[in-house]
């Protein structure tokens, strides 16, 4: 049994490129010191007096500059290149995140997190980008997979070590090293990783296209589809950051500390099982689109049985647990599906658009939870969520059966109608 195991994880890691190891790495240096945004409502409610309306509408402010800066930086990514945008992204929100300190009024903050938040997310469409240039297309998923495990695991420590520096030392070194691992992950970038060339072309991918339009994102019509219906899965998801560290502390009491472990729970059971079971699904056929659905409704499983924690409190580790796995198979995989509808010349547009609807969640969640959960309490809170997430899956369900259409660059040639068929994924048809 052991034997098997190891020889599952040794599996799951092997066959990947080193460029993308490293990524990993500068991802996880990075990521480790990830305390600001976890711990932002708290610290914006309990230790500058905000109201919970107030820490809504600064959380939001976020999330304006999140939705802009993946814009700009997919832009960006386009016009100078994924690299550049990443390491001056990095050294950017390094001395932003300690600047913060010095915002202590409601519209300082507001400004300053919406700053913040412009510079530090034109990250994303860059970082996508760079993971389809370094991984190799018969792994890209377990390539997305690695990534996104160095930023569990980054978040399984950030999270508990600023739980930790809040209750012993106050939130200003809180903020200074989130700043510094971001300079520190900048060093690491320009230092182990070298530029890669886009190659240029028509990649191999998991669903079979009729293509249409002048291959912009915006005029393909299924990817908008589900650029809506992950926003509503965002929606819900982010309110594991924004409303219920409030939750665990007005509800029952709970310390930074224990706050930050139960966050930090998530990163580690992402760390721990993810790839695993990535490699256990290449090979398998399924729908791409219900697997992300399914993983949708184990979001809304989770914020119901909140319900029962009053009664049992390890109720509220179960949740986490099960919010871990809906991410598992919800986050990947849409990962992939968005970058796979591109073409090298528009990936930066489509992952700026693909990480936008994130940000629209950055923009909406916090307010969505914490005047709802103001207004008429959290159990309200919780079925709202849990409707939302009947809603998406069923969405998922239907945008499967929609025909496989997206935009072409000029001068490539119509595919046959041979190609129009129901979409079913296998992960070896990258291959």
């Amino acid at each position: 049994m052991l034997q098997r195991t190891f020889t599952l994880y040794r599996n799951s890691f092997g066959g990947l490129s080193r460029d993308i190891w490293l990524l990993a790495f500068v991802t996880f240096i990075n990521r480790s010191g990830t305390m600001v945004v976890p711990f932002l409502t708290v610290y914006l409610t309990f230790q500058l007096h905000f109201t919970l309306p107030q820490a809504g509408w600064a959380m939001a402010c976020f999330g304006i500059g999140s939705i802009l800066g993946n814009l700009i930086g997919g832009k960006l990514t386009d016009k100078i290149g994924y690299y550049q945008v990443q390491f001056w992204s990095l050294i950017l929100s390094g001395i932003l995140f300690i600047s913060l300190l010095n915002a202590h009024t409601f519209p300082q903050v507001c400004v300053a997190v919406f700053v913040l938040a412009v510079v530090a997310d034109a990250f994303r469409p860059a970082n996508h980008a760079s993971i389809a240039i370094y991984s190799k297309v018969e792994n890209r998923t377990r390539s997305y997979s690695l990534v996104r495990l160095a930023i569990n695991l980054g978040f399984a420590i950030g999270p508990a070590a600023g739980g930790l520096l809040v209750a012993t030392r106050g939130y200003d070194l809180m903020f200074w090293v989130d700043g510094l691992t971001c300079l520190a992950a900048a060093v690491l970038f320009r230092v182990f990783l070298k530029y890669k060339k886009e190659e240029k072309g028509i990649e191999a991918t998991t669903e079979i296209v009729i293509p249409t339009g002048n291959g912009l994102p915006y005029k393909d019509r299924k990817f908008l589809l589900f650029m809506v219906l992950t926003t509503i899965s965002a929606l819900v998801f982010m309110q594991f950051f924004s409303t219920l560290p409030v939750f665990y502390k007005r509800e029952f009491a709970m310390s930074e500390g224990q706050i930050g472990t139960l966050l930090a729970l998530n990163g580690l059971l992402i760390a721990l099982v993810e790839m695993p079971i990535i490699y256990t699904l290449e090979g398998k056929t399924f729908r791409k689109l219900t697997t992300i659905g399914g993983g949708v409704l184990l979001f809304g499983a989770s914020f119901l049985m909140l319900e029962l924690a009053h009664f049992w409190q390890g109720i509220l580790v179960i949740s986490v647990v099960v919010i871990t796995f809906g991410e598992i198979f919800m986050m990947p995989f849409s990962n992939v599906f968005a970058l796979e509808r591109s073409t090298p010349a528009t990936r930066g547009q489509y992952m700026a658009l693909y990480s936008s609807s994130w940000s629209v969640a950055h923009t909406f969640a916090p307010m969505l939870g914490l005047l709802i959960a103001n207004a008429w309490g959290f159990r309200t809170l919780w079925y709202v969520l849990a409707g939302l997430c009947v809603i998406a899956f069923l969405g998922y369900k239907l945008l499967e059966r929609q025909p496989a259409i997206v935009p072409i660059q000029p001068h490539q040639e119509l595919l046959e109608e041979e190609w129009l068929v129901e979409e079913v994924v296998t992960i070896d048809d990258i291959r």
